[in-house]
């Protein structure tokens, strides 16, 4: 059954076929022509796993996430970040950078982050001198922090799978999120420094910070809310993204102003259209994880890398490449269904806690956003200037993919920049 089914994905991969496709006819092969099975399993299996309360948080999460966005709430976010790092070397691009991780607490979507803060950073950037490949890079990578800081889609799927609780998922990535937001406004501060860019800064004022913390206040308050919530016990993740929307309307329609009624059907229908293309990869994804598991693959796979080698450091930085190879190829959603069964057995005998273990693959899975030839968030910044040339683009993210790279092994190597709130504040 298995050589029927990575063959069948193998084929229909390399014919470019969408990932979600790819993944539910090579199920169906293989348990047809594997085991002559009914495909009526098949939608048995896809319905089941779509058939969970903990998954309503994602349309959810993504509709508060759209609502915010369309209703300016990002210029607003720009605002705030300039006041505060706006008197720094290479400013704009640390602009850019941080608005990214106040927005990533809003759309838990990476390509959602790049395209609100890039549209509006990106131009500016390019105006003030700034190249253009470095400003789309730094922007495309920045983020990648999207999934990482909380709200996140990806950890509800892998909280789903391995059993974890996705509070303790979105507390575990707060650390590492703010930790690869740092790590690339040193990046854009020296590259500044180096190559002479980014100079016209705005002096420190007080007041001015102030004013732009006021205006932008209902932004920021609103994953203080959502977070505190589910921290508090107050309500459950789920719970927490129908809050999310309802602040989102109240916000952008009665306090900002700046959205309509036929704006928000209009971020209904595209929330849905995504909720289903996201869904038809976890029921399609789910059906072939399920295969390999009854296969008993995952265990094969563990004894024969822990029959390898013993050493921790050593098969940890294998499975870092594996899911680094992986992200070029493969959508994070299907990606996590299929590799989180398979990994967690290796990971538990290494006795690496399976919360730490969500943010490192998470982290993996987001920078693939930047690596081609998948590389969504490249095409995302393509499009947003037309002085923005790919090949350039490619040869600049090489530097921020470096960076990202060795937060991602800090994190994988250091427990506690993942769990150290876990164990202070966690459930």
């Amino acid at each position: 059954m298995i050589p029927i089914l990575l063959g069948v994905l193998v084929v229909t991969l390399l014919l470019n076929v969408p990932i979600a496709a790819c993944l539910g006819l090579s199920s169906m092969a293989a348990l047809h022509f594997g085991n002559g099975v009914s495909l009526t399993l098949v939608a048995q299996r896809m319905l089941m796993a779509c058939d969970s309360t903990t998954l309503l948080a994602i349309p959810l999460f993504i509709l508060a996430g759209a609502i915010l966005s369309e209703g300016g709430i990002s210029k607003k976010l720009i605002n705030f970040c300039r006041a505060a790092v706006g008197w720094i070397p290479g400013s704009l691009g640390m602009v850019a950078v941080l608005a990214c991780m106040f927005f990533a607490a809003l759309s838990g979507s990476g390509p959602a982050t790049v395209a609100a803060i890039g549209g509006i950073m990106l131009p500016s950037m390019i105006d003030d001198g700034y190249p253009v490949g470095f400003s789309t890079a730094l922007i495309c990578a920045a983020g990648c922090i999207g999934v990482i800081i909380p709200p996140s889609i990806p950890f509800v799927n892998y909280a789903t799978i391995a059993g974890v609780s996705i509070g303790d998922q979105f507390m575990a990535g707060m650390i590492p999120g703010v930790l690869m937001g740092l790590a690339l406004m040193i990046l854009c501060f020296v590259a500044a420094k180096m190559k002479g860019f980014g100079q016209n800064t705005t002096p420190f004022n007080l007041k001015a910070l102030g004013r732009s913390f006021v205006d932008s206040v209902w932004a920021l308050l609103m994953p203080v809310i959502i977070l505190g919530g589910i921290y508090g016990g107050i309500f459950t993740p789920t719970e927490a993204a129908a809050v999310a929307c309802i602040y989102g309307i109240v916000v952008s329609f009665f306090i900002y102003r700046s959205l309509k009624v036929k704006a928000l059907l209009d971020l209904s229908f595209e929330a849905a259209k995504t909720t289903g293309m996201i869904f038809f990869i976890v029921a399609t994804a789910n059906i072939f994880a399920w295969i390999l598991s009854t296969e008993q693959v995952p265990q094969a796979i563990s004894a024969a890398v822990l029959g390898l080698t013993s050493n921790k450091v050593v098969i940890l930085l294998i499975i870092n490449v594996l899911l680094l190879i992986n992200g070029c190829f493969m959508d994070t959603t299907a990606s996590t269904y299929i590799y989180t069964p398979i990994l967690l057995p290796i990971i538990l005998s290494l006795g690496m806690d399976p919360l730490q273990f969500g943010v490192v693959m998470v982290m993996n899975l987001a920078i693939g956003f930047i690596t081609p030839p998948l590389g969504m968030h490249l095409f995302v910044g393509v499009g947003l200037d037309e002085r923005v040339e790919f090949n350039d683009l490619v040869k600049n993210i090489i530097p921020t993919f470096l960076v990202l790279v060795g937060v991602l092994l800090l994190v994988t190597f250091v427990p506690a920049l993942s769990m150290g709130l876990v164990n202070v504040f966690g459930s």
